[in-house]
C-alpha cells in the first residue's frame, strides 16, 4: 500500500471512527444492547462479505440483506461500529492465511461510512422499527448512498485516484443492487422484529449459499472470457510482430501510429471500448500489406495502375485476416478496411464518406498520414512538421475529418507530441524511431488500452490515400 493510499484510507478512516464513536456515545439507552445478537449480525454481514458478484470494474457484496435488518435489531448507535467490526472479521480469513496484508486493515473503516448515514438518520428520528414513517426509510436508504459515495470521493482525491464522474460511472451498479437487496432486508427485519424472534434472521443463510455458487458461476465465466480476450489481443500483438518482421519500417510506422491515433482518442474522450478499438486499429491497419510483393512495396519510382490497383487490395486483405481470427477483431478488421477511405468519399475501397467511416478509422487515418509525412520513406523524403500541419489543414474536410485534424493538431502542439513531431522526420535517409511521440514498447501495447481492464476495486466493499498514383501529394502513403 502505497503512502499516497494509505494517507487517505487513515484521513477517510480517522473521520469515520471519530463520527461512529460519537454517535455510540450518545445514543442513549433507548434500546438494550444483546451481545449474542450483535455478534450474530457482526459474523453474518463478515460472512455476507465473501459472497462476491463482479461488476464493472470492481465487485460488490450482498451485506445489504444482513445490514438493512441489523438497523432494527441492535441499538442504531451501535451499528457503524459494529459494521467496521463485521468488515475487519470478513478480512481475518485472508491475513491469516497470507493472502492478504494486514495493511488492509486499515481500509476497513474508510469502507464502514456506508453505516454511518442511515444509522443517524434513524437516531436522529427516534425510528426504531421496520414498519415506521417510509419516509424515514427513504431518507435512510438515501444517507447510505450519500455518505458512502462522499467518503470514496474524499478518499480518491487524496490519493490521487478517479475522478467523480469515473467514480459514479463505478459505483452505479453496486448502488442498484444494494437498492434491489433493501427490500429484502426490510422483510427480514419484520420477521425479527418481534420479541425473542431476532434468530429468525438465520433463515437467510441458505440464501447466501445459493447466491455464493451464482457468484462463483459468474466469476467463472468472466475468468474464462478474460482469458479468451487475452488470446485475442495476443493474437493481435503477435501480428504486429509479423508485420515489424516482414517490413521493419512498415513495423515501426505501425507503432508510431498506434501511439498518436491514443493520443488523438484521449483527446477526444473516447471511451475505453473505442480506445481499444483504436489501439488494435492502429497497430493493424497495415497487416494486410504482408499480401503485397516487396517490390511493390519498397519501389522507389510511381506506381503504375496495376500495382496501384494491388497496393489498394491490402485493407481487404487485413480485414480477412482479422476476421478469421473472430472476437472483438472482427470490429478491428472492419477499422482496418476503412483506413483508407476519406471524408469526402473518394477513398477506397467502399467509397465511404463523412459519419459513414468509422470514427477509429478516421482517427487511424489522420495519424497514419501525419506520420507517413514526417518520416522519410522509399519514394521520398520527410517533410518538415510544419508542412505536414499545413496539409493536414489543407486536407481538413476533404481527406480527413476537421474534427479529428483539430484533436491531432492539438496533441501534436502539447510539448510532449510536438517534441516526437520533431524527431519523426530526421534527416534525409534516417528512419523514424519506432517511439515517434513517447516510447513504444511491448509493455505500452499490451492489448489492455488505458482503462480497458482497470484494476478490480473493491468498491464499497471494496492512411486515407489518393486514388490515383500520384505521390506528388504528402499525405499519400502506401
Amino acid at each position: 500500500m502505497g503512502f499516497a493510499v494509505r494517507r487517505g484510507e487513515l484521513l477517510v478512516g480517522g473521520g469515520f471512527l471519530v463520527a461512529a464513536l460519537a454517535l455510540a456515545l450518545s445514543g442513549g439507552a433507548s434500546q438494550s444492547f444483546s451481545l449474542p445478537i450483535a455478534a450474530l449480525y457482526v459474523v453474518g454481514i463478515a460472512v455476507a462479505g465473501h459472497v462476491r458478484f463482479d461488476v464493472g470494474a470492481g465487485f460488490t457484496v450482498p451485506t445489504q440483506a444482513i445490514f438493512v435488518p441489523m438497523l432494527f435489531a441492535v441499538p442504531v448507535s451501535d451499528v457503524p461500529l459494529l459494521v467496521a467490526l463485521a468488515l475487519a472479521v470478513g478480512m481475518a480469513p485472508g491475513i491469516l492465511s497470507r493472502r492478504v496484508s494486514p495493511s488492509w486493515l486499515l481500509t476497513v473503516p474508510a469502507n464502514s461510512w456506508f453505516a454511518l448515514g442511515p444509522s443517524l438518520v434513524l437516531w436522529i428520528a427516534h425510528d426504531h422499527s421496520p414498519g415506521g414513517n417510509w419516509g424515514i426509510l427513504l431518507l435512510a436508504l438515501a444517507a447510505q448512498f450519500a455518505f458512502d459515495f462522499g467518503a470514496n470521493a474524499v478518499r480518491e482525491r487524496l490519493c490521487d485516484g478517479i475522478t467523480i464522474r469515473e467514480l459514479s460511472e463505478e459505483v452505479r451498479p453496486i448502488y442498484a443492487i444494494d437498492l434491489a437487496l433493501s427490500p429484502l432486508g426490510l422483510v427480514v427485519a419484520f420477521a425479527t422484529s418481534p420479541v425473542q424472534s431476532e434468530w429468525s434472521v438465520l433463515l437467510i443463510v441458505p440464501l447466501f449459499g445459493v447466491l455464493r455458487l451464482f457468484s462463483k458461476e459468474r466469476h467463472d465465466r468472466l475468468e474464462q472470457l478474460v482469458e479468451l480476450n487475452d488470446a485475442y489481443q495476443g493474437t493481435a500483438l503477435l501480428l504486429g510482430d509479423v508485420v515489424e518482421a516482414d517490413d521493419t519500417y512498415t513495423g515501426e510506422h505501425c507503432r508510431s501510429v498506434v501511439r498518436l491515433s491514443l493520443d488523438v482518442a484521449a483527446q477526444l474522450d473516447l471511451d475505453a471500448d473505442r480506445r481499444r478499438n483504436v489501439e488494435f486499429g492502429a497497430l493493424l491497419h497495415d497487416i494486410g500489406k504482408i499480401a503485397v510483393p516487396k517490390e511493390i512495396i519498397n519501389k522507389p519510382g510511381k506506381l503504375d495502375d496495376r500495382e496501384w490497383a494491388i497496393i489498394k487490395m491490402h485493407t481487404i486483405e487485413g480485414q480477412k485476416m482479422l476476421e478469421r481470427i473472430g472476437g472483438f477483431m472482427h470490429e478491428i478488421g472492419g477499422i482496418v478496411r476503412a483506413s483508407h477511405e476519406r471524408w469526402d468519399g473518394t477513398g477506397y475501397p467502399d467509397g465511404l464518406s463523412g459519419e459513414e467511416i468509422p470514427l477509429e478509422a478516421r482517427i487511424v487515418s489522420a495519424c497514419d498520414a501525419f506520420n507517413a509525412m514526417t518520416t522519410t520513406r522509399s519514394y521520398r523524403e520527410a517533410m518538415p512538421l510544419s508542412a505536414a500541419i499545413v496539409e493536414l489543414n489543407d486536407c481538413a474536410g476533404s481527406q480527413f475529418d476537421p474534427r479529428v485534424v483539430r484533436a491531432l493538431l492539438k496533441v501534436v502542439a502539447s510539448p510532449a507530441g510536438s517534441n516526437g513531431a520533431e524527431r519523426s522526420h530526421g534527416s534525409p535517409g534516417e528512419r523514424a524511431p519506432a517511439n515517434t511521440w513517447t516510447e513504444v514498447a511491448t509493455g505500452t501495447l499490451t492489448g489492455a488500452p488505458q482503462a480497458a481492464r482497470a484494476p478490480r476495486r473493491a468498491a464499497r466493499r471494496a492512411e486515407p490515400r489518393s486514388p490515383l498514383p500520384d505521390r506528388s501529394s504528402p499525405p499519400v502513403s502506401r
